[in-house]
Formats: C-alpha cells, structure tokens, sequence
C-alpha cells in the first residue's frame, strides 16, 4: 500500500524557481533568522504574525502542494502530539505510506518532518526549504515576512506531496483558528484536552481559548474529543453545529473504557477499548505511560476507526503492533541507563503533574532528582507545586538556547520558600545532569523536565557523549 498512484501536482504547479542553500547550515541560518514564535516572549510579537492569508499565497505559489494528500489535524492544548505519534505508528504498520508533522523538535529540526518513522533527510530539507522560501519571497511584497514555522509547514507539506504519502498526520503549531497547518482539509479531527495556556495569545479564559482549537473544524469533517470541562464541551459542541462537523465524544458517542494492569510483559500499564457500530480495537495496551494517555490513545483509535470506516485496511493485529512502536520523543523517553535518565517535555502545570504520576505509577525507583527550567512566561508557581510532588530532590537550570528562560535562581529561591525540599542550582544543564548523577544511586532515577528546550538539551548532550564514548571504544 505504500508508494500511491495518485501523483503530486506540487512540482509541476510551482511558480517561482526554488532557492538554492549551500548546506544544511545555511538552510538552518535562513530559517532561524526568522520570527520563531517558540521562542519570542509573547508580548514582543508583532501583529501580522497569525495570517492564514500569507499561508495560503505560499502554498499556492509552491503549487498548494497540501492539496494532494489525505491528511488527519491534531489540535489541543496537551496531548496533541502524542496522538498524532500514534495514528501515525499504527498507519505505518499497517502498510501505509503515513507521514506526520509535530512540533516541537527536541534536537534537531527534522524531527518535526517524518515518513515511515524516518526524519526527513537533510538534502530533501534543504530542497524543500528551497521551494519554500522562493515562495514566501515571492509573496512577501503583499503578504509580509514568512515566520519560522510557516516555512516548516510549507516545506513539511511539499515533501509529504512529493513522496505521494496515503495518509499525513498533522499536528496543530499553536491554538488552531489561525495556526498555519489549518490550510488542509482532513479526513478527520482530534482534540486533544484542553487547558490555560498560550493566554496573551489564545485568550485569557478556558472558552476562549476552545474557540480558538475548534477554528479546526471543517464542514462534514468528523471530529473526535475526550469529556472535557462543561464550558470547553459547550464551546466545542457549539462550534461543531455552526461549522457543520460531527462532533464524537469518548464515552458519548465512541465507545470507550479503559484499564490500568501489570502483566510479566509489559509491566504497569493502561489497557484501552474504543468501539463504534462498524468494528472495535479491544484491550489494547496504552504506549505511553500515565493515565492522562489513555485518553490520548482512546482519541488516536477513534481516528483510525474513522479512516477505516472510510476505506482505509486497519485491522486491529497490525495497528496494536504500531501502537507498541509508537515513538517516545521527549514523553517519559528513557535517554540513559546508567544512572537512569529521562526526558519529558511537560511544560504546564497538568503535563508536568502527569508526567510526574506516570513515572512514579509505571517505573520502579528508590529516589527521583528532577532537573527542571522553564520558561519566563508559564505559570511557573503552579508548576513548582506540582515538581515537588514528586521529586526527592530538584536542581534548578536553564536551557542554554532558550531566550524565554526563567532564571532558575530566582525559581530556586520560589520552591525553598514554598516546598521546603531540597534543591540547588546549576547554571548549565550539563551541569545539572552531572550533580544530578552525583546525587543518584543504582535504584534512583532522574527526570529533566519543565520544557522542550531543557529535556531537548539533555538528550543532545547524552547522545553526544554516548557518540564520543563509541568512538574511543572503537579506537581502542
């Protein structure tokens, strides 16, 4: 089933000649001197940032290469990309042709952009980028200045046009109304849980904010959630009647439950069913540890049973089997062994809460030394209540690329007053890792949280000494 027939229209459709980068380096300097909204405080954005218009000219300019695969859109406040991970998985294993495109990365851009399990190569990036830019040029007189993350989602989906996918899994950048991928026309739509977050820019309450996910849904288009707070379900069923789409709740109109057990094989872990009039997945088991996953899971089965029922071959064999492969990628990934050490890229009081919990439910450990930076703008109190949950211990740093950093002095300081825990502070995360691991027995294990840019740093820094460690090994 993988390699489609149906042919992309996006390189005979292009009108402007692609740029040309010397290297992945300069294809990485063209992108990272544009507006990131990742990392610009919010009140430092300019307006015109959020225009769908400017994405929609680059798109055409390029072909509108979105147009030439079928396509699933994740949005949500918390848990969108693990979803997106696992239709994605499933769909690979099951003989499609499936890509996905998430943000954000933890190392290396092109995580953002896979096929088949695989990041995108850096020639195919940097002839994609190509496409993308000459396009964003030609339209910039009218349209104003592309930011980082249109550009990637335009690359993301020329590629995915030029590779023919069956199927490409979307994830949502930021909010949905107005997020750049929200130029496609899917098959379906997920939303995943809904919370503050992203507030001088979403809005300052919870209803404002469902507006602003449910701008994702289209006419026609089903749409899966799980039960949400009454005023996010309100605003949500509202928006799905004026737009015309289907709205299916887990537990309402999807059948769903779920189970959390422990067997010799897999451990602790949670068992879901999700079931509607034309087929069931039963019993199968949730990758991803916490209970918060379940949902996740009982939302990414209710899209598959979606795809299938329109036509789509998704026996349940095969997507429990993708379901099994289903990438870590910052959730609870386990980047070291000796001490134990893994990342999560919680970065809101409820992910980190979770993240939390879903370590201690699933992962047996004496002692647990959170390293934790965030950024300047979260709710950093909040999130400091819920890392003393569970930590024995805390050290507080900064991630060194981060210019939203909170400053972890002044985080330490926080927590002493309110916690009563231990904790230091370690300027690097380097740093913060080798006290960490000072700290540590065999049975211990270390958790580096509190935002991409911390937990991403961390596995980069770990791989590299792996890498050094592999080469001496070699030499020797």
């Amino acid at each position: 089933m993988t390699g489609s027939t149906r042919g992309a229209r996006a390189g005979s459709g292009a009108r402007v000649r692609p740029r040309r980068f010397a290297s992945y380096e300069s294809a990485l300097k063209f992108l990272d001197a544009r507006t990131n909204v990742e990392r610009v405080n919010p009140g430092q954005l300019k307006p015109g940032v959020f225009k769908l218009d400017r994405m929609r000219a680059i798109l055409a300019a390029m072909g509108d290469p979105h147009e030439d695969f079928p396509s699933v859109h994740v949005a949500g406040s918390k848990g969108k990309g693990s979803i997106a991970e696992m239709v994605a998985s499933s769909m690979t294993a099951c003989g499609y042709a499936a890509g996905v495109y998430t943000s954000p990365h933890l190392i290396d851009v092109r995580e953002r952009v896979r096929l088949g399990g695989e990041v995108i190569s850096k020639e195919d990036f940097i002839a994609c980028l190509g496409r993308a830019a000459a396009a964003a040029t030609h339209v910039e007189t009218k349209h104003g200045p592309a930011s980082y993350f249109e550009l990637v989602t335009a690359l993301a989906f020329r590629y995915f046009a030029e590779r023919a996918v069956d199927v490409a899994v979307i994830e949502v950048g930021l909010g949905g109304r107005l997020d750049s991928t929200n130029v496609i026309a899917p098959k379906v739509v997920g939303i995943g849980a809904i919370q503050l977050e992203h507030t001088q820019l979403l809005g300052s309450t919870v209803e404002a904010i469902a507006r602003e996910k449910a701008g994702v849904f289209k006419p026609g288009v089903p749409a899966v959630t799980m039960p949400q707070a009454k005023p996010i379900m309100e605003v949500l069923r509202a928006s799905a009647a004026e737009v015309g789409c289907e709205l299916r709740v887990l537990g309402e109109q999807v059948d769903f439950s779920w189970r959390f057990e422990a067997s010799p094989e897999l451990g602790p872990h949670t068992r879901v069913c999700v079931s509607n009039s034309k087929g069931a997945y039963e019993h199968l088991p949730v990758p991803l540890p916490g209970e918060h996953q379940a949902m996740n899971c009982g939302i990414a089965l209710a899209i598959l049973s979606e795809l299938r029922d329109g036509g789509f071959e998704l026996p349940e064999r095969l997507v429990a089997e993708g379901l099994s492969r289903t990438p870590r990628n910052g959730r609870a990934e386990q980047v070291w062994d000796a001490p134990r050490i893994l990342v999560d890229g919680a970065h809101t009081p409820d992910s980190l809460e979770a993240a939390v919990k879903g370590v201690g439910a699933h992962l047996r450990y004496d002692s647990m030394v959170i390293v934790f930076g965030c950024a300047a703008d979260k709710d950093s109190g909040a999130m400091l209540e819920k890392v003393g949950i569970g930590a024995d211990k805390v050290i507080f740093t900064r991630a060194s690329d981060n210019p939203r950093a909170a400053d972890p002095h002044e985080l330490h300081r926080r927590f002493v007053e309110t916690q009563g825990k231990m904790a230091q502070v370690a300027d690097t995360v380097k740093e913060a890792i080798n006290v960490a691991a000072r700290a540590v027995g065999r049975d211990d294990l270390i958790l580096v949280t509190g935002s991409f840019y911390v937990a991403g740093e961390a596995k980069r820094l770990l791989a590299e000494k792996r890498m050094a460690a592999s080469e001496v090994e070699a030499k020797g």
